[in-house]
């Protein structure tokens, strides 16, 4: 057995906290060395220091790297151009990737989404409200991967005639009788969206939980009065309750779509974007470490970046337009 690697992991333990301990000491030394006139433009610098390094080491530089080397052949040996580029919206597989992440984006977003401010207003009344909101909160504590492998199984198929192992099958075969199992991982028309209930599962939980918080924040006062006046509950709902919620609907939305365009870990243990499924996390995945195709990977890579970096200025600049 290599030890090599856990002695490097433990002196690595060791420096950090040691590192860190002498530099706000010898900060601590200096701070009251510095002028008053500078100390306010200086001494902030001090204690940023070390998180700016991180950041620089660990994003600013890789990102910088990988932008450099999707312009780099398969094993970055050679200058090529755009034609890393060129392949994303050229190659079959990558447009298929493309399909699925824009099918993703929009129907998983605005189902969860919905679903999410539908469960807040009706956990609101009900009486065990923590205790409801506990239990369909409960998906999004699992991992995305252990999520795959518990849906593998209520998708799982046996021919008609046998015995069904799969939950969805063995259900759907009883109480409708000249239902016919399917194989739902394996079905072209099916796969995606079955992947894409998974990730339903999983967010609505979150989605309710944020919404929630925010329907708290709207006053019963208004409410009330809306009642007073003769509005009935479909009208409250959409003309007071939705605008007032259009914030955090907003911030909401926004976090699903980043994380959506990102996804990867439902599909790679439920069908490894097989027959159809491929995402573009996935075909990125596959352009690394299967193809080996450094460039093609890193150009992925870098139009993930883009395609998120438009999401997060919109959310940055709502929060910016809250404070």
């Amino acid at each position: 057995m290599d030890y090599s690697n856990i002695f490097y992991a433990i002196i690595l333990m060791l420096i950090i906290p040691i590192g860190l301990y002498f530099y706000i000491n010898i900060t601590e030394l200096l701070s009251p060395k510095i002028s008053k006139k500078s100390k306010k433009s200086i001494a902030p610098w001090f204690w940023i220091a070390p998180a700016l390094i991180i950041l620089i080491v660990f994003l600013v530089y890789p990102v910088i790297n990988t932008f450099m080397l999707s312009f780099m052949n398969a094993n970055s040996t050679k200058f090529i151009g755009l034609d890393n580029y060129k392949f994303i919206f050229t190659d079959e597989k990558m447009l298929v990737a493309l399909r699925n992440n824009l099918i993703w984006v929009v129907f998983f977003t605005f189902i969860t989404v919905s679903m999410g401010i539908c469960l807040a207003v009706i956990t609101n009344a009900v009486k065990y409200e923590i205790a409801v909101k506990a239990i369909i909160f409960l998906p999004s504590a699992i991992s995305f991967v252990a999520a795959g492998v518990i849906w593998k199984f209520m998708y799982a198929y046996k021919p008609a005639g046998e015995a069904q192992i799969g939950t969805l099958n063995a259900l759907l075969s009883i109480f409708m009788k000249n239902f016919k199992p399917q194989a739902w991982l394996f079905n072209p028309t099916l796969n995606n969206w079955a992947l894409i209930i998974v990730g339903i599962w999983i967010w609505t939980g979150y989605a309710m939980i944020i919404l929630s918080a925010g329907l708290k924040g709207i006053p019963n006062s208004i409410l009330e009065a809306a009642r007073i006046d003769g509005a009935n509950n479909l009208t409250i709902f959409l003309k007071i309750i939705l605008p007032m919620l259009s914030n955090t609907i907003t911030v909401v939305t926004t976090t699903l779509i980043i994380m959506v365009l990102k996804i990867f870990d439902i599909v790679y243990v439920m069908t490894n974007g097989n027959l159809g499924t491929e995402v573009i996390a996935n075909r990125m995945y596959k352009e690394m470490f299967s193809a080996r195709n450094y460039g093609r990977a890193s150009a992925i890579a870098i139009f993930l970046l883009f395609a998120i970096i438009p999401v997060m200025i919109i959310n940055i600049k709502r929060f910016v337009r809250r404070k």
